[in-house]
């Protein structure tokens, strides 16, 4: 079991997790101990996420009614950040980007889109060593470029009209 602390936009809260082993393919799944997920959260946070090369981490959630953007901020702390997946349903664009000791570095722009307000959402990141590749809803993928070198993740946000259901790393 592990703890990670988990910061919604109410509150900051220290969650146990532990690891569970699927049944046939040796993937395994964070599960909050002793309570659920239901509800979701609309924004969080997890430090000590420890994501390592080749791993992968899927993110389960739906989009509000009437959302116009969310991100995913994958790094080390919120002032460093490896890989931040923004779409932004209003500008039907995607943007990828990093930051470095809390500063923007040059943005990464996709016109593919395919997100829609009140859906249900499946993102699949893969943290590949040197880059990370985004596994879209529709099938299709984003490619960027991990700027920093980071050999391991530790900290995940999730912020905007996205309310995470659940996650998992393989």
């Amino acid at each position: 079991a592990k703890d990670l602390v988990a910061k919604t936009d109410k509150q900051e809260q220290r969650i146990r997790w532990h690891r569970v082993p699927a049944k046939s393919s040796g993937e395994t799944s964070l599960v909050k101990q002793g309570s659920s997920l239901s509800g979701g959260w609309e924004k969080f946070e997890l430090h000590d996420l420890d994501l390592k090369n080749g791993n992968t981490l899927k993110i389960k959630g739906k989009l509000s009614g009437d959302a116009r953007n969310f991100s995913f901020n994958l790094g080390r702390g919120s002032s460093d950040i490896g890989l931040h997946f923004n779409p932004r349903l209003h500008e039907n664009t995607i943007v990828c980007n990093s930051k470095r000791s809390n500063n923007w570095e040059s943005e990464q722009r996709s016109g593919h889109m395919c997100f829609s307000p009140g859906t249900d959402v499946k993102v699949s990141i893969k943290f590949s060593g040197d880059k990370f590749e985004v596994k879209l809803p529709d099938g299709n993928e984003i490619s960027f470029p991990n700027r920093h070198g980071y050999d391991k993740i530790n900290y995940l946000s999730v912020k905007g009209d996205f309310k995470v259901s659940s996650f998992k790393c393989e």
